[in-house]
Formats: C-alpha cells, sequence, structure tokens
C-alpha cells in the first residue's frame, strides 16, 4: 500500500475561459511567492475530472482552489469545510461530457479512502463565455484573499509555510501560461474571436452587420 499524501493543495478550473482559471491562478500565486514544505504537494488539477480519484484518495488533507457559481455577487469568497464540499464542488460544467468535482469526491469516498479533511477555497465567478479571457477584475481581487486563506488553512493543519525571498524560477505549469506572460501575449478580440467559433455562432458576421 502506497504511503498518503499529508496534504494536497489542487487548483481545479480552465485558464482560457476568463474567470475558470481562478482555481490555477490561487495555485500558481502560491507557488511562487510560498516554499512548500514537506509533506505538502501542488497539483494543477485543470478539467481532468476523473482522472483524479487517485490523487484525491490518496491524501489526507485537501485544500482545494476554485471558481464556483455560489449565485453570489462576482468576486466573492466563500470556504466550504468537509461534509459540505460535495454540495458547491464543480457545481457547473462546461460541457456534458466534463466531470464535476463533486463526483471525483463521491468515487474516492466509494474506495474508502477519502481525505479527513477538505476544505474548498471558492470564488463566485462572473465572466465565462471569454475564450482566451483573463480573470475579471473582481475575481482577479479575490486572488489575494483566497490565497490567505488557504496558507492559514494549512497552517490549521500543522503545515505553515514560509514566504521565499524571491519568486520561484519556474511556474507550476506551462511557462507560456504564467499569469504575466498570459496577459501580456493573448491576442485581442479583434484579431481572434473569443466568444466561439465563427465559423459556426457568425458572431464577425453579426457585428459588422450591426
Amino acid at each position: 500500500m502506497s504511503e498518503r499524501t499529508p496534504a494536497l493543495v489542487m487548483g481545479i478550473g480552465n485558464l482560457l475561459w476568463a474567470d475558470e482559471g481562478f482555481g490555477l491562478r490561487c495555485l500558481e500565486s502560491l507557488h511562487l511567492r510560498f516554499d512548500v514544505p514537506a509533506g505538502v504537494e501542488l497539483l494543477d488539477g485543470g478539467t481532468q475530472g476523473m482522472y483524479l480519484v487517485n490523487a484525491v484518495a490518496d491524501a489526507e488533507r485537501l485544500l482545494v482552489f476554485d471558481a464556483i457559481d455560489y449565485g453570489l455577487a462576482p468576486g466573492t469568497l466563500k470556504l466550504v469545510r468537509d461534509d459540505e464540499v460535495p454540495r458547491f464542488a464543480g457545481v457547473r460544467k462546461m460541457s456534458l461530457h466534463q466531470t464535476g468535482f463533486q463526483e471525483v469526491l463521491l468515487a474516492a469516498a466509494m474506495l474508502e479512502k477519502s481525505p479527513a479533511k477538505v476544505t474548498l477555497v471558492g470564488v463566485q465567478l462572473g465572466t465565462m463565455d471569454d475564450f482566451g479571457g483573463t480573470l475579471s477584475q473582481a475575481v482577479a481581487a479575490a486572488l489575494e484573499p483566497a490565497l490567505e486563506a488557504g496558507v492559514d488553512e494549512l497552517a490549521a493543519w500543522g503545515f505553515p509555510l514560509t514566504r521565499r525571498a524571491a519568486p520561484a524560477a519556474h511556474p507550476v505549469f506551462a511557462q507560456a501560461l504564467a499569469r504575466d506572460r498570459y496577459e501580456q501575449e493573448r491576442p485581442g478580440p479583434d484579431v481572434v474571436c473569443r466568444e466561439g467559433d465563427a465559423r459556426f455562432l457568425n458572431v464577425r458576421a453579426k457585428r459588422l452587420g450591426e
């Protein structure tokens, strides 16, 4: 039997869909600004769905950053813990084939290897239909308090983080997706269709006709 991960920190979402990237931006900021102690692992959960089951099942404690539709004002931060998490985690899906994170938690429970502690640091998303877009202003403003909440939670679990003297040399995911570079180099709506595929949605044709 493999040894379980004492604490797993996971970011969930899709960087290419505006506020959907919130969870991953939290993970990125945590990695860049803090040294992670032994026993804590960081994981880019992306949109992997059920492929995350083994990682979740092997974790003793799980901290998740994600953008959630709570029905609140965009940018509102909400912490949910333990048994309450499945009610909120991954409540919206980008497509019919995408597995919500609550199904991942359920699958781990069926394996009888659920984490003893689970905390979801979630933000109310605002913009989701801007393909290639970045975080909306309200959601971007929630990054810092979300990070503080995550750091406090890890400390309460016995894993205090120390701030790096300088940012980490390597990003937690591909350099091209690092926030600063992504926001500087992504094409604007005048270059590419950012609301879907214009061949099918005829977005540009509609705009030109207005």
